[in-house]
């Protein structure tokens, strides 16, 4: 096994007493999340919240500027270690530009979160190689599962941890080592052609989704082959397909069926029901560090590789 350094730069670790915040770079919040602030300080962390987690603009934690400027605050902010998005939903694509990541490309913090967050996740990876945490968020932490929010703990606090699960599915065997990369597949696509768009050659990638048609799955997948960015894979992890639906005429196969029939004619390792999505058994994974994948039939094992973090 490998222990070459990692070529992604890691955010300093957290440590008790540290300060985090929570922001709202998407869809406004439904209801409190007291639940998440008291689990943060339960690990020691001071929170701040920003001025998005109470507004409301249609649909979104305020208008673009709010939410830019909400999040810019905590980017320059040299005090925060570490930005949690409080829920995906929609909206993240729309600032993106807007915000100014110079001070992040020198000294990089953590910044946590899924679903639409894949749009963060794919840019900082692209343009500034600088690891990040695919994790519960603050609105989903009251139906996260322990071990989930263990993970993200622990990923935050530099704490060793891997997965060994049984999948249901019919994977395919085989181990690899790569860069971890991905997100919610339908916000990958959207990244096509964008300054945001990341390198798949070489990597492992992980995919996840949800509410999405069985039609638009195939489509999406078609996306990512013909684009080229499935052939020079390592591996692929497949996490949550939550809440699929299908026409009045059926597709006739399954998302993991559509998934497996686009990888078909490639060797890389690939498995299926992997705990993450938008699932409570949410676990954390962090994007840009090397990883070894195993797959020995419906067992499945990812662990992280031996790395230096970056002083």
């Amino acid at each position: 096994m490998s222990k070459e350094i990692n070529p992604y730069k890691i955010p300093s670790y957290l440590q008790v007493g540290d300060t985090v915040a929570i922001t709202c770079p998407a869809k406004k919040l439904p209801r409190t999340i007291e639940d998440a602030v008291k689990l943060l300080e339960s690990w020691g962390l001071n929170v701040v919240l920003g001025e998005t987690v109470h507004a409301s603009w249609h649909q979104f934690a305020g208008n673009d500027e709010l939410r830019t400027s909400d999040f810019q605050r905590f980017l320059d902010d040299p005090s925060v270690k570490a930005i949690f998005a409080a829920r995906g939903g929609y909206g993240t694509i729309r600032i993106i530009d807007r915000l100014d990541f110079s001070g992040f490309r020198n000294h990089p913090k953590w910044i946590i979160g899924f679903s639409d967050i894949t749009v963060l996740h794919s840019h900082i990876q692209s343009l500034y190689q600088t690891e990040s945490i695919h994790g519960q968020m603050p609105l989903s932490i009251r139906e996260g599962s322990e071990i989930s929010l263990e993970t993200l703990r622990k990923a935050l606090f530099n704490e060793a941890f891997q997965y060994h699960y049984t999948s249901i599915a019919n994977n395919r065997s085989a181990e690899a080592e790569g860069i971890l990369i991905g997100g919610n597949l339908s916000l990958l696509v959207m990244m096509s052609g964008s300054v945001s768009e990341q390198d798949f050659s070489g990597k492992i990638l992980f995919l996840e989704d949800v509410g999405e048609y069985l039609y638009s799955i195939d489509r999406m997948m078609w996306n990512l082959k013909r684009a080229g960015k499935l052939k020079n894979l390592k591996g692929l992890i497949v996490g949550g397909f939550t809440e699929i639906k299908d026409n009045d005429i059926p597709f006739g196969q399954t998302a993991e069926q559509i998934i497996l029939d686009h990888v078909q004619e490639f060797d890389f390792p690939v498995c299926f029901n992997f705990p993450a999505g938008h699932i409570a058994d949410n676990r954390a994974l962090i994007f840009g560090r090397k990883c070894h994948l195993k797959v020995k039939g419906q067992q499945v094992e990812l662990s992280y590789l031996n790395h230096d973090p970056e002083t």
